[in-house]
């Protein structure tokens, strides 16, 4: 009767350490794999003039679009001055779709530079000639 004593006590810990154990496992959270970061791009602005060549005074829109930027936050025309670059008092919100448009009239003759920014985000050079 001793031996069976210890069969029936060997196996009710045997079965209570495999139910335990097991039912660790399946509580456990399981991360099988990391989830991949989700990597935002950076912010961005794009810019088009609507002529590339206009008169002296003569409005014009800059447009386009501003990735990674608030709604809401505005926008400002700069250009090019010597070797610096200025802002102009044109300037205008991105809407709720991410785009922009302002219009501008420029009285320097000759190749102008311009660019957009918003703070320290800037657009590619725009090219428009004043005659």
């Amino acid at each position: 009767m001793n031996r069976a004593f210890r069969y029936v006590a060997v196996g009710t810990i045997a079965v209570s350490l495999l139910a335990g154990g097991s039912a660790a496992a399946f509580a456990a959270p399981q991360h099988l794999h990391s989830p991949t970061p989700v990597v935002a791009s950076a912010p961005a602005l794009t810019a088009k003039a609507s002529a590339t060549t206009v008169n002296a005074w003569q409005e014009f829109r800059i447009s386009g679009t501003a990735k990674g930027i608030k709604p809401g936050t505005n926008v400002t025309v700069q250009q090019k001055q010597g070797t610096k670059w200025v802002s102009l008092p044109a300037r205008t919100p991105v809407n709720a779709s991410g785009t922009y448009s302002v219009r501008v009239k420029l009285g320097i003759k000759g190749v102008n530079q311009l660019r957009m920014g918003a703070g320290s985000i800037v657009s590619p050079v725009v090219k428009v000639t004043v005659r």
